[in-house]
């Protein structure tokens, strides 16, 4: 084990990869960095799902062989998706046991096309759920405001789930709070709670990427470039920390309730001027998940200088930085929006991209 990843996991922090393909599950890629680099589950999205397919050859008999049956190019991307997450689901099913049922989760996502649909977004989530047929499966539902109430419904249904695209603490608090609905709505009808597990998926180097942009044109070289996504991180924890605290959670607690972790998504660093290693030694702090891309692990296991706690003592000084930026001009609602916008859009247009090339393969 490497002595930096083995530091991020003794201060609470869970190591996920933010990758799959069948490449990694057969080649024993994915089991190598289980028992030597402290991986304890897996994040998928459709950007990886598509530059997994897109790149292997791996899935070409199985696209020939369904389309020859008459399978829809939708029905073949659910079935190659779903087989390599149960594959990925198994392989973890000790970290899953041996970590009480906390880590040791994959993650799917539902369709990117349905990420302002409420409904449809439960019927699939309920689906995939019920297709994988795994504990240790996590459904992803976007942080849209039509996303909100589906995480409130699969959760009551007694689906985990994996909240993804938040990035705004104000957001963050709603998915918070559809989160404690749909557990309270599960223990009135009388139903176990204790099995529901989740993660709030809080979006961070995009923020930087927008922010800085957004500062660069207004003040070349502005000392608050690069602070804004490790605040915003810092920001949320604290909300994290307050609702822990709330009548609401210590009532469901009693009830066998688990924590929905914050989990640090986008992690790779986008600008060359930055520490590859920042968006994982100033995001740690306990009852976290980071789920980074392979070359940030990479990074971090060997340079990574861990140093505890860094988030904790951090927000003062983050409420600080968004006094700056507000003073500044930045407007950071704005900026949001823009970037939950930019995302459903990223995810989309990927899975057609998907689509595009399902459908193109032939003998």
């Amino acid at each position: 084990m490497s002595s930096n990843l083995q530091a991020v996991s003794d201060a609470g922090v869970s190591i996920w990869l933010d990758d799959l393909s069948r490449d990694r599950l057969q080649s024993g890629s994915l089991k190598k960095l289980i028992t030597e680099s402290n991986v304890v589950g897996v994040t998928t999205n459709p950007s990886i799902f598509s530059a997994a397919i897109k790149g292997s050859a791996l899935y070409r008999d199985d696209i020939l062989a369904l389309k020859a049956k008459g399978t829809t190019v939708a029905d073949i991307l659910t079935q190659l998706t779903t087989e390599d997450v149960m594959a990925a689901c198994d392989l973890f099913l000790a970290t899953f046991a041996s970590s009480g049922h906390v880590d040791g989760r994959v993650s799917i996502e539902v369709d990117p096309f349905l990420a302002h649909q409420t409904e449809p977004t439960i019927t699939q989530g309920k689906f995939l759920w019920e297709l994988v047929n795994r504990p240790n499966l996590l459904i992803k539902v976007p942080a849209t405001l039509a996303g909100l109430p589906a995480i409130t419904e699969l959760t009551a249904a007694g689906i985990s789930v994996n909240v993804t695209l938040i990035f705004s603490v104000e957001r963050y608090e709603k998915v918070m709070d559809a989160y404690l609905t749909g557990l309270e709505r599960r223990v009135a009808a009388g139903s176990p709670i204790n099995e529901i597990h989740s993660v709030a998926s809080f979006f961070v180097s995009r923020i930087d990427t927008e922010i800085d942009k957004r500062l660069d044109e207004l003040t070349p070289d502005s000392p608050l470039r690069g602070r804004t996504a490790i605040a915003n991180a810092d920001l949320a924890y604290e909300a994290f920390l307050r609702t822990l605290q709330s009548p609401r959670w210590i009532a469901l607690i009693a009830q066998g309730a688990n924590q929905q972790r914050p989990l640090w998504a986008s992690t790779g660093v986008k600008d060359k001027k930055y520490d590859p290693t920042r968006y994982v030694i100033d995001l740690i702090a306990p009852d976290c998940v980071n789920t980074m891309p392979e070359g940030t692990l990479n990074v971090v296991r060997e340079r990574g200088a861990v140093r505890g706690d860094t988030i904790t003592p951090a927000i003062p000084g983050a409420h600080e930085h968004f006094a700056a930026l507000n003073l500044a001009g930045i407007d950071f609602v704005d900026a949001v929006d823009f970037l939950e916008k930019d995302g459903v859009k990223k995810f989309a247009d990927a899975w057609q991209e998907l689509l595009d090339n399902v459908s193109a393969v032939s003998m």
